[in-house]
């Protein structure tokens, strides 16, 4: 075992009311991979079962000394909850360890913070985080007035920490406008693009998104082995899709007892997957715990709302596998799709998938253009099948079958009735 390395760390988790063992260590597992793309190295860890928690230190008294023992023996710097603690008992638990504490919550922030790109993904993530620390800030945080500007900071009497209290809440306040602005400028984009069918990929951490993303429409989004790699929300068009336009957005990942903060601080990213007219569910196949994953997508699912959107399991990785689990996987879970976004096996299948959903919600109209409103017909011809055109006294008598929700740009022009 290195001893030699500050960045050590001691993983502890709680078995609550006969939680069962496999459950825990597949937690601390996934718990350890956190910690791994947060860039620390795993040195021991302790379980307790317990009937409660304990008020003061979430964990026994026994609990707290042996990981002492252990901390010391491992020389680690930091031990990861993979509860959420309370800041009283985060605090007490850093008195009696001597070293620093986190919780999921906070890790996963810490992760997020690493990971963030993009102005937007920033700004979430700074207040997520700075929400999460403001319950926790004590007299031993550094000062946050010498990191500020300073004038009108400090008051007669009042005390540092009452100070670092209030330059947070102030920046809290600064970044909930932010994000305002942020999502008004995402609702002038949706609004550009509701006519046009969107497909969102959503599903687990790691599972493989934006490298399907890539695959489907061409391009070159980041993509890395690791957890949170893809913070933001990105649109493409969806290519080989038999002349339709039809959009896809590779959506943040989900993973077991992801912080409210964050849910509340990426709505604007969210909402990208509330708006989309079809949720394409993303899992690893070769995950020993897919159903796990499965279960936790479909509960995140439920919490944004879009439990009844049409949607498609896609299996990922099915080159990891062999050929007799994919098949009693496919039975298990008829209609779904089996791909390797990494090979490209499957994926030509799912992208006619993805096509034929979009047909299935087109209509089909018949109307009359005056021979000027030219723009209507290439419009037709750009968001639609046309079956005939025939050019008579009247006009241009056009059939055509095109997707209801388009047809609010023909509605709008007059030319269909509401």
């Amino acid at each position: 075992m290195d001893t030699t390395k500050k960045n050590n760390a001691i993983l502890a988790g709680v078995s609550i009311n006969r939680r069962p063992a496999w459950e825990i260590e597949d937690s601390l597992e996934e718990l350890a991979g956190l910690a791994k793309t947060a860039g620390y190295s795993i040195t021991g860890k302790v379980i307790q079962a317990k009937g409660r928690i304990n008020p003061r230190s979430f964990i026994g008294e026994g609990k707290v000394e042996e990981l002492l023992s252990l901390k010391t023996g491992s020389n680690a710097c930091l031990v990861i909850f993979d509860d959420d603690l309370s800041p009283a008992q985060c605090r007490n638990l850093e008195n009696a360890l001597n070293c620093a504490v986190v919780d999921r919550c906070g890790l996963i922030l810490d992760i997020f913070n690493r990971h963030a790109r993009s102005r937007e993904a920033k700004t979430q993530v700074q207040l997520a985080r700075l929400e999460y620390l403001l319950p926790r800030l004590t007299g031993r945080w550094s000062h946050l007035s010498r990191q500020r500007g300073g004038i009108g900071l400090r008051e007669v009497g009042e005390k540092q920490l009452e100070i670092d209290r209030r330059i947070v809440r102030q920046e809290i306040y600064r970044l909930r406008d932010k994000l305002k602005a942020i999502d008004k400028e995402r609702h002038i984009q949706r609004k550009a693009r509701d006519e046009i069918f969107k497909a969102a990929i959503v599903g687990y951490t790691n599972v493989g998104k934006s490298t399907l993303m890539n695959r489907l429409t061409m391009s070159n989004l980041f993509v890395e082995d690791r957890l949170f790699a893809t913070l933001d929300a990105c649109t493409r068009t969806l290519k080989k899709a038999r002349g339709k336009k039809i959009l896809i957005t590779d959506t943040v990942g989900f993973i077991d007892k992801l912080p409210h903060s964050l849910v509340a601080s990426f709505k604007a990213t969210l909402d990208e997957v509330r708006m989309a007219d079809f949720l394409i569910k993303m899992i690893d196949v070769s995950h020993p715990r897919f159903e796990a994953q499965m279960a936790s997508t479909q509960r995140v699912i439920g919490e944004l709302g879009v439990m009844d959107k049409p949607n498609l399991w896609v299996f990922n990785k099915v080159d990891r596998v062999p050929g007799a689990i994919v098949e009693n996987i496919a039975a298990r879970f008829p209609g779904s799709s089996f791909i390797s976004a990494a090979k490209g096996n499957g994926c030509e299948e799912l992208v006619r998938t993805i096509t034929s959903i979009q047909e299935e919600r087109m209509v089909e109209r018949e109307l009359v253009l005056d021979y000027r409103e030219n723009s209507l017909l290439q419009q037709i011809r750009r968001h639609g099948h046309i079956l005939s055109e025939k050019y008579t006294e009247n006009g241009i008598r056009v059939l055509f079958r095109m997707e209801g929700k388009r047809l609010g740009l023909l509605k709008k022009a007059g030319c269909l009735s509401a």
